[in-house]
């Protein structure tokens, strides 16, 4: 007995078009917000120098500055109460020197305010050139 005569069963099917129309859109979104940076290399041409580099090296500075905000020029222990002291410390340690070089090395930990009053005396002591001292970094 055949109870399904007058009925017969659709196969089911997958309509595609919507899940295409959806990665469209997808594809759209993802093309439009992409940034395509492109490192580009400068093509430089440095200039040449026929100079031939100072044998002399020009006078240097010290200046350390530790944790605690103590001052230290070449060596010798400086008490600052203000940055004219400082100041005249840099003129007596520059001496007959012609335009020293400063270099301030500060403890990593120094108070920001410590640097600056060195930069501030030398600028008052009409030293302009003033550097950094680091050390490598370690890897871990």
């Amino acid at each position: 007995m055949n109870f399904q005569r007058g009925q017969h069963r659709d196969e089911p099917e997958i309509n595609l078009i919507p899940m295409i129309d959806v990665l469209l859109v997808i594809l759209i979104f993802l093309m439009v917000t992409t940034t395509y940076a492109k490192f580009s290399e400068l093509q430089i041409n440095l200039p040449q120098a026929a100079g031939e580099p100072t044998k002399e090296k020009p006078a240097q500075i010290n200046v350390a500055v530790d944790a605690a905000g103590n001052y230290q020029i070449n060596d010798s222990t400086v008490n600052f109460s203000n940055i004219a002291t400082l100041s005249a410390a840099l003129k007596k340690a520059a001496g007959d020197a012609n335009a020293p070089v400063i270099v301030i090395n500060a403890d990593a930990k120094a108070n920001y305010q410590s640097v600056i009053n060195v930069m501030e005396a030398a600028r008052e002591a009409g030293m302009v050139r003033v550097t950094f001292a680091t050390q490598r970094g370690q890897n871990h």
